[in-house]
């Protein structure tokens, strides 16, 4: 898989941390079937790995689903065992290496400049900027893109669908969105709601030019 080609082309990620692996699972799926390509799975959610292994037989060999919050290397190798075909991490580890190693693509979360460069060393693929809301947002974003204005960024945290508008316009390769996508649809709640949330994040994506 060719992560960072998927990012440019459909720009949205959705992030499904689940209490209720029935419900998460039909997260993923109602999230499939509205047209979101690439979704994550975040191993702090209960029985994450499962979770996976199931959206992966049911989405088949081809759908873009990874596995989040991989902090290990050890992580790494349980998601590529339950069929995830990227990673993502939230921060700097031995998870990215580990992944490259494995031929999984890797997002690696990041915050400062030298995460950034540590991360790029390490082989991640593009580059999850978190938590963005609490580094300072879409400006934060921009002063980022000052020294590195060739990398691809993905602004995960507190990204609603106006921050969502506002980072695609600061020159962020995709955005990452989780409960203001996902609700409580993962914990049992209303799947028509995440459905017209879907729809809504993937019209605001598809609006942006591109950067």
């Amino acid at each position: 898989m060719n992560l960072l080609a998927a990012l440019r082309a459909h720009r949205l990620l959705a992030i499904v941390r689940g209490s209720d692996p029935d419900a998460a699972l039909s997260t993923v799926l109602a999230l499939a079937e509205e047209g979101v390509a690439l979704i994550e799975v975040s191993l702090s959610g209960r029985d994450a790995l499962d979770v996976i292994a199931r959206a992966r037989a049911a989405l088949g060999a081809d759908a873009m689903l990874g596995a989040g919050t991989v902090l290990t290397s050890d992580d790494a190798r349980a998601a590529q065992k339950a069929g995830a075909a990227f990673l993502v991490t939230p921060a700097v580890s031995d998870s990215i290496a580990t992944g490259r190693e494995l031929g999984l693509p890797v997002l690696a979360g990041v915050m400062t400049p030298t995460d950034i460069l540590q991360a790029r060393r390490l082989g991640a693929d593009a580059l999850k900027l978190f938590p963005a809301g609490s580094a300072g947002g879409p400006g934060y974003l921009r002063d980022l893109r000052g020294p590195f204005p060739d990398l691809p960024f993905v602004p995960v945290g507190g990204v609603d669908a106006a921050a969502a508008t506002d980072y695609l316009r600061a020159g962020a390769t995709a955005v990452g969105v989780g409960s203001p996508l996902i609700g409580d649809a993962a914990a049992g709640g209303d799947l028509t709601a995440l459905r017209e949330r879907a729809r809504a994040f993937l019209d605001v994506v598809r609006t942006q030019a591109r950067p």
